[in-house]
């Protein structure tokens, strides 16, 4: 069976300027991703419980405490956490139905425990309702990869890129496969194209850099950019907490 890296990256929306209860809420979901990098995760969890009692509709504040129970689920083997957990992405779901971040992390979760053919229903429904939007396909181009068919994830990256010529993680995503294949002169032209969008990326920068080493013709890489710390994926965090 196979597993997708799965990386805790908490959801934190910004503190928003109106509305007590959502703004409450805000700095709860911080304070929370805090304790949770701090590894205080019985704290943290309390923290994300108060998002959802103070805030009811806090999609991210479901999200957060579905991916904690998670996390302690798995380290504890505790199933009850992870039916917990179950039921949290479910109900965040319910508030987002886009919520891109609690789909990966109810996949992450059906995988671990034994459904994979859940886990792509899931993508593949959540494509099938949003055509025109690339997320899905993104999403599904990684349990394709991990799941040893880069084919069928290199078709669905390709579809990503045609709804949303502005992904930078699907440029990025794309470039690695492409990469992996051999085809390294396209892999060039995706990782270019995915820094065009957003220079931040150092994963980019590094494979840009490298397969530039590699072809003595190909034209100089600017290194002079900004950078910010990443993960070590194209994809980005498994099931995770944004900033």
């Amino acid at each position: 069976m196979f597993r997708i890296s799965a990386l805790l990256v908490l959801v934190i929306p910004p503190i928003l300027t109106s509305g007590g209860c959502r703004w409450a809420a805000s700095g709860q979901n911080t304070l929370g991703a805090r304790l949770y990098q701090q590894g205080q995760y019985s704290a943290a969890l309390q923290q994300f419980q108060k998002v959802i009692a103070t805030d009811p509709d806090n999609a991210d504040g479901y999200y957060n405490l579905a991916a904690t129970n998670h996390r302690l689920g798995l380290e504890q083997k505790d199933q009850k956490m992870l039916n917990q957990a179950e039921a949290l992405y479910n109900q965040c779901l319910d508030h987002a139905p886009n919520h891109v971040e609690c789909h990966r992390g109810l996949a992450v979760l059906l995988i671990d425990t034994g459904r994979p053919d859940r886990a792509f229903a899931l993508m593949k429904n959540w494509a099938n309702q949003n055509p025109n939007f690339s997320e899905p396909r993104i999403e599904l181009a990684r349990l394709y990869e991990e799941a040893n068919n880069p084919q069928l994830a290199l078709q669905y990256l390709e579809d990503a890129v045609q709804k949303d010529a502005n992904n930078a993680r699907a440029w990025l995503a794309l470039g690695r496969l492409r990469e992996q294949s051999g085809d390294y002169s396209q892999a060039m032209q995706n990782y270019q194209r995915s820094l065009a969008i957003n220079n931040q990326q150092p994963l980019a920068w590094e494979r840009l850099a490298k397969l530039n080493q590699q072809n003595a013709g190909a034209p100089p890489v600017n290194l002079n950019n900004t950078r910010i710390a990443a993960p070590n994926t194209p994809y980005g965090g498994g099931f995770n907490v944004r900033y």
